[in-house]
């Protein structure tokens, strides 16, 4: 069951980012891209999270998989409050 809730927490962030990042495509509002971008990085950290859990349980990628996390979080925060028009 864990195998099943990883993967699609993995699928539905990527799919939230495609579709993030394909309407920032069709209409340049900059928050889109911001927030694109950051569930693109979460995207990564379950995908790695599943790895982890799954494929390779016996050695630990906790740090692997925190940097995508925190470095989408870090552009959309960016996004937030620097690009302010």
């Amino acid at each position: 069951m864990a195998t099943l809730i990883y993967a699609l927490c993995a699928l539905t962030s990527t799919a939230c980012a495609f579709l993030l990042l394909r309407a920032y495509l069709n209409s340049r509002v900059r928050l889109l891209l911001w927030s694109g971008l950051c569930f693109a990085g979460l995207a990564l950290n379950n995908v790695i999270l599943f790895v982890d859990k799954q494929v390779v349980p016996d050695v630990d990628l906790s740090v692997w998989r925190s940097l995508p996390a925190v470095a989408g979080i870090a552009l959309l925060i960016y996004g937030f409050v620097w690009d302010t028009r």
